[in-house]
């Protein structure tokens, strides 16, 4: 029996598919085996992720993640930079005695 899943774990799912096909992509078909969905349901999704900004659509056709979500990945990259950074910080002054 098939899983039930919600828009938003399909949604997810899709974005997971996509994963390492920056350069082409998946189409309609794709998605819908990657994640064993309806085209319908990959369909829908697919609308809400673009409108969203997660999703761009290649010139074959075929989905690809957006620049948006990788914007997110390098703020959260940049975020993990500066609480490192404080971390250190902390570390030295603990270290020298310098409260």
């Amino acid at each position: 029996m098939k899983e039930k899943i919600n828009s938003t774990q399909r949604a997810l799912r899709i974005l997971k598919a996509l994963k390492g096909r920056t350069m082409d992509g998946l189409s309609n078909k794709d998605l819908c085996e990657a994640i064993d969905e309806t085209p319908v349901n990959i369909t829908r999704a697919t609308a809400i992720l673009e409108s969203e900004g997660f999703l761009r659509k290649l010139p074959t056709g075929n989905w690809t993640l957006s620049f948006a979500l990788l914007n997110l990945a390098v703020c959260y990259e940049q975020d993990m930079q500066a609480v490192n950074e404080r971390f250190n910080e902390m570390r030295h002054r603990v270290a020298t005695g310098g409260f």
